[in-house]
């Protein structure tokens, strides 16, 4: 192997870890972003046009996003006091777009402590903008045993969109 090829492969190499990386903050700054209120930060994650389906809500667009951060539920959630965690992604980088799979929690302030309220899977395609990496489309259900959220855990973990 000549040194330009291996410079070549250690660039690709490090184009990728540098991906995963970006992708991973990406998705660890939803729940903080979602739990503060900050309706910009939140829309922001997403591309223009980039989409979020969570059990029967489906958000069309980076202002429907932000729409929903500002919609009363939302804020009734997290003037309430409210963790929405997700947790380590798995991520596959395929030139401009990825896949990533997360487990998700949300955590709720009752009067005598917290509760987690739901616990879901987290799909979601991502694409390289100008900007940096967005999120295209994001698919949210329950772990509730259901095939569907078995086969986002699966698809994700693979690598392939839903």
């Amino acid at each position: 192997m000549t040194d330009d090829m291996r410079i070549a492969a250690l660039e690709g190499r490090l184009r990728k870890l540098e991906d995963e990386a970006a992708i991973a903050a990406l998705i660890a700054s939803y729940g903080p972003l979602v739990d503060a209120g900050d309706a910009d930060g939140t829309a922001a994650l997403w591309a223009e046009d980039g989409s979020y389906d969570v059990e029967g809500w489906r958000m069309s667009s980076r202002e429907d996003v932000r729409a929903m951060v500002l919609s009363g539920s939302h804020q009734e959630i997290i003037t309430g006091g409210s963790c929405h965690f997700l947790g380590p992604a798995h991520v596959t980088v395929d030139g401009d777009e990825a896949i990533a799979v997360c487990d998700s929690i949300l955590v709720r302030r009752r009067d005598d402590g917290f509760v987690i309220e739901r616990a879901g899977v987290s799909h979601f395609q991502l694409r390289r903008l100008p900007e940096g990496w967005r999120i295209a489309h994001r698919k949210t259900r329950l772990l509730d045993g259901s095939v569907e959220a078995r086969t986002l855990l699966v698809e994700g973990v693979r690598g392939r969109p839903v």
